[in-house]
């Protein structure tokens, strides 16, 4: 289906949390974009939200930058959802999955071999079912933990998601920069937050009991 997946990004936080999980097998007309909407209230610490950045990217590049970073077996798998074209629409699933080894040293070495034994390009990543079926007997034979942070935006490393977080983060918001807000908020430096507030967005600290007088 054409269209756009929205993501938002609040950037005083720690970190992109958006996640992007749909299978490459999903793209094949690469006519889906990714839309990052970066935002802030309007005074910074509340008030509207406002947009600061727009980046739209090609979701099908998305994909492939996902399990290119984090596809390196027998180490680190990525794993295409089963074929369910067959199920109804509602019923039929996109996401791919992330998956750490837990084994042993010696399950590991074994690993190693079995990987090996795919050929010389058996390590990059391939979203097409034969490859994924080696993929499957790997997980089956050995063991492997489900990695919970795969697929967040911010650790996909998607070049022109990373130029949109850099303008992002050195964009100046009154009068400081998105990330010397960040630092600011983080420090828990109570007085210069307040000092902050006070000078750039005219935040002052009044007392409580006089404000319900």
């Amino acid at each position: 289906m054409p269209g756009f997946e929205i993501k938002t990004w609040f950037p005083l936080a720690t970190e992109i949390t958006a996640r992007f999980k749909d299978s490459q097998n999903h793209f094949t007309e690469d006519n889906t974009h990714v839309a990052m909407l970066a935002w802030l209230p309007e005074k910074l610490i509340y008030g509207k939200p406002e947009i600061l950045a727009v980046c739209v990217v090609s979701g099908k590049s998305v994909a492939a930058a996902r399990d290119n970073h984090y596809h390196n077996p027998p180490d680190y798998i990525v794993l295409e959802p089963e074929d369910t074209t067959a199920r109804t629409s509602n019923l039929r699933q996109t996401n791919t999955s992330g998956y750490k080894f837990q084994g042993t040293a010696k399950e590991f070495r074994r690993a190693v071999k079995m990987v090996t034994s795919w050929g010389k390009n058996g390590r990059k990543f391939k979203p097409t079912a034969d490859y994924q079926a080696k993929v499957r007997r790997l997980l089956g034979r050995f063991s492997y933990r489900l990695d919970t942070n795969f697929s967040k935006m911010d650790r996909i490393v998607h070049p022109e998601i990373e130029r949109f977080k850099e303008a992002v983060m050195h964009a100046k918001v009154h009068g400081l920069t998105v990330e010397e807000w960040r630092a600011l908020l983080a420090s828990e430096n109570d007085p210069a937050i307040r000092d902050a507030l006070a000078a750039r967005l005219d935040i002052k600290e009044l007392d409580a009991k006089a404000l319900v007088k």
